[in-house]
């Protein structure tokens, strides 16, 4: 029984590409990527990155940060251009590897893992929204628990995660539910809200940016510690942690590879809106840190992060120059830039594994579409869950999890595999063509390996990233045999799980 006889007969339309609209537009697609890119990103994570740094050079970290997003941007926009449907990495892997060999393995643990990261890029932005609400009621950073929970593995050591409750983590839970029920609807009106998110997004930085620029202390902005830049080994220390926290500030330049299959003239508009999105963001971002520099003592950013709390930097700053009006304002404007990053991931990461399954390399459930919305809800809900769980992680840990986990299970196969694809397929029609092929790709590549190996006591997510690879492993070697899929055989998929 095929995955679309298994849906008819439960009584749920199951996913196909017609049934999907392209009603996304350059403009649409462009503002989704700068609004999942921009998030809260860079207003929480500044204090993050100085005190990894131990300075104002931590600039380094955002400006090589968007080096490599470009780099790997040329990866997403060949593929997306070549490969237009919904699902993204997963369509990728699966043709690069082979769809009835190696790739099947390859995208369904692209899948699986997506079912780990998504939420928590997901839940960042919601932790995040709930920090600066903490500007307003400072009572909901009052911790009613913490744990730390210690698994002892064979050969990988001991597994560590903490969590933590208080009443921000209930807004933070609030807040991706909220997310899950507005897009509850159509995708038409989904385009038409996602503009709106984005001139919120846009006046948060402009004002920003003028109040930096309008009270600027170069003095105070390059404020380096003595041997600032001694290339030294705490030296790349220090920048293997400030880009991995760039990856993070700069990521969501490929949302819109997840919605191939609603984005108008995908061949032509994936790669510009790639493109366009990380400019335009890494400029924002250049600009806006050294503006916030200025007015804000990097020592006082480091101090906070140091206390994980306070993390509301833009607020502070907005309070130096206009006062505690202008502060509040600011802080609003940013749970909203924050909500609309929410918005946007919760939106595209709903997409893959609803693509996975409608090509039955997933559990048949992801692949329901709903009769009325025409939208993926199993897969929407199903996302939206798990990130409410993950919000009783600490913002460092998720994002530090979630940038490791994404790069060895996705970032660096994709990468190589670009180089691949050239090889086996030669063929292949591709609308756009990385520039300077293959120097993108193996920069990248390069790049995500330093983040990987630099920083200090960086085996603490690397066994995360190894826990989620071998339990997916297992689930996939099981569904395989039982299904007689590759490498047990190459008999049909469809059977329900």
């Amino acid at each position: 029984m095929s995955p679309m006889q298994t849906a008819k007969k439960s009584g749920h339309t199951v996913s196909d590409r017609s049934h999907l609209v392209r009603g996304i537009g350059l403009a649409s697609a462009t503002a989704l990527n700068m609004i999942d890119m921009i998030g809260v990103g860079p207003f929480i994570t500044i204090p993050l990155i100085v005190s990894v740094m131990g300075g104002p050079q931590a600039m380094l970290g955002w400006v090589l940060g968007a080096l490599l997003a470009v780099c790997d941007g040329l990866v997403w926009a060949e593929l997306g251009a070549a490969m237009p449907g919904s699902g993204g990495s997963y369509r990728y892997l699966k043709e690069i590897y082979g769809p009835q060999k190696l790739g099947r393995a390859v995208s369904f643990l692209f899948i699986w893992q997506l079912s780990f990261s998504a939420p928590l890029s997901i839940a960042s932005g919601a932790v995040g929204l709930s920090q600066y609400a903490s500007f307003f009621w400072p009572g909901l950073e009052r911790v009613w628990a913490s744990r730390t929970l210690s698994l002892p593995l064979p050969l990988l050591g001991q597994l560590q995660v903490t969590w933590v409750a208080m009443p921000a983590t209930l807004l933070a839970i609030g807040v991706c539910l909220f997310a899950a029920f507005l897009l509850y609807r159509r995708i038409t009106a989904i385009s038409r809200l996602s503009t709106l998110l984005w001139l919120g997004v846009m006046g948060t930085i402009g004002w920003i940016i003028f109040a930096g620029l309008t009270h600027f202390n170069a003095r105070q902005a390059f404020d380096f510690p003595p041997a600032a830049f001694s290339l030294s080994p705490s030296f790349f220390h220090g920048l293997g942690g400030a880009m991995l926290i760039a990856a993070y500030d700069y990521w969501g330049y490929y949302n819109v590879c997840f919605l191939g299959d609603e984005i108008k003239n995908p061949g032509k508009n994936i790669p510009r809106a790639l493109l366009l999105s990380i400019l335009a963001v890494a400029c924002i971002y250049v600009v806006m840190n050294i503006s916030i520099l200025g007015v804000v003592p990097w020592r006082e950013l480091a101090q906070s992060s140091a206390a994980n709390s306070k993390l509301y930097v833009v607020s502070i700053f907005m309070q130096r120059t206009y006062g505690h009006g202008a502060a509040q304002i600011v802080s609003a404007l940013v749970m909203w830039t924050a909500f609309a990053s929410v918005f946007s991931l919760m939106l595209g990461y709903s997409r893959v594994p609803y693509a996975a399954a409608a090509d039955g390399n997933y559990f048949p459930a992801f692949a329901r579409v709903h009769p009325v919305h025409q939208i993926p809800y199993v897969s929407l809900l199903a996302l939206a869950g798990v990130a409410a769980l993950f919000c009783f992680l600490r913002l460092a840990d998720l994002i530090a999890a979630l940038v490791v986990i994404r790069i060895i299970l996705q970032f660096l196969v994709q990468a190589i595999g670009v180089i691949v694809l050239r090889i086996r397929r030669p063929e292949m029609k591709r609308p756009f063509r990385m520039w300077l092929y293959p120097l993108p790709a193996l920069v990248a590549a390069g790049s995500f390996v330093f983040i990987l190996i630099s920083r200090t006591g960086f085996l603490r997510e690397i066994r995360y990233a190894a826990v989620i690879l071998m339990l997916g492993i297992a689930v996939y070697c099981a569904r395989a045999w039982r299904r007689r899929e590759w490498p047990f055989g190459n008999g049909p998929t469809p059977v329900s799980s």
